[in-house]
């Protein structure tokens, strides 16, 4: 296979990673709205709306916020309305989202969890994205380093380095499994599932930026390894604390 991976689109070169993320989240919404519709847990226009609105403003403005933090000498020091545009991370998008989220559920009094139904769907939009990451190599930063191991592909230039975005599908596959398992047995309280879901997935991309290239900001931790460790620390926090 050759990298990058190209579609031409109206007369257009466009790389997979935005035609396939824009597949992930058509897919992943209209996988929600499906779920939504056979939930026996209604909310009300209003905190579905408020959390909509949450959620939404959230990850786009994490997302981009972390996702140019990552190079913070550049972002500071030469700013770049169209790089800072096209820079995007999944960990400030979820981390922000987060944030998102439990501010609206305060503004419209809502307290109960609303996370869980929306789990599969943004794993199964963040694999169909992580499909595109692949298929790009390293044209844009979603690439591992050069590993001399059995994993090493050739990703666009002359050395094996680690598929990570593979490393990533077949983790959320893994975990899709698990927390269904989990989900199945009617034992934990709504939220829980959501919670767990955070728990891994930042557990496991803290460790998957080891082999990621980056700019070491604390120690040996990058920008996104020390949003994983804030997330982190919150959820085991949050379960510990929790009755469950």
């Amino acid at each position: 296979m050759d990298f990058p991976f190209i579609f031409q689109i109206f007369g257009k070169t466009i790389l997979a990673h935005p035609v396939f993320e824009t597949l992930g989240i058509f897919l992943g919404m209209r996988f929600y709205f499906y779920l939504k519709r056979k939930s026996t847990e209604k909310l009300s226009f209003n905190t579905s709306a408020a959390v909509l609105i949450g959620a939404t403003a959230g990850a786009l403005i994490g997302s981009k916020l972390i996702g140019n933090l990552e190079n913070p000498y550049i972002f500071f020091n030469d700013f770049n309305f169209k790089r800072f545009w096209t820079n995007n991370t999944i960990v400030g998008g979820l981390a922000f989202g987060l944030i998102g989220v439990e501010l609206a559920k305060k503004i419209v009094g809502h307290k109960e969890s609303t996370g869980d139904l929306i789990v599969y769907p943004l794993m199964l939009a963040m694999i169909i994205g992580r499909i595109g990451c692949f298929l790009t190599g390293i044209h844009e930063e979603t690439y591992g380093l050069p590993t001399d191991s059995i994993f090493g592909m050739h990703l666009g230039d002359e050395y094996l380095r680690h598929p990570v975005a593979l490393y990533e599908i077949a983790f959320l596959i893994v975990l899709w499994i698990v927390l269904t398992m989990i989900q199945k047995k009617n034992k934990y309280p709504s939220g829980f599932v959501f919670q767990l879901f955070m728990l891994s997935y930042f557990s496991f991309r803290l460790f998957l930026d080891f082999i990621k290239p980056k700019i070491d900001i604390i120690g040996n931790l990058g920008t996104i390894q020390l949003v994983c460790l804030s997330v982190i620390i919150y959820y085991i926090y949050k379960i510990k604390t929790s009755k469950y």
